[in-house]
């Protein structure tokens, strides 16, 4: 799954470990959604779209299967 996270903490200029404090999880699960090695549980999804005020489908992109 491709995602805009990446891109969203920077326009806020957050760390990883700033996200991932807000979000309630660890930095390395930030680093693993931002590179595509882990794709969110929806709940973390809902999450991320709440925190960014944006819709999941514009933050989170299907991928080539």
């Amino acid at each position: 799954m491709n995602n805009h996270v990446r891109e969203l903490r920077g326009e806020h200029s957050w760390s990883q470990a700033d996200l991932a404090e807000r979000l309630d999880v660890s930095r390395q699960t930030i680093n693993a959604i931002e590179t595509g090695k882990y794709d969110p549980s929806l709940p973390l999804a809902f999450k991320i779209a709440r925190l960014f005020g944006r819709s999941i489908e514009s933050i989170f992109l299907p991928g080539e299967e």
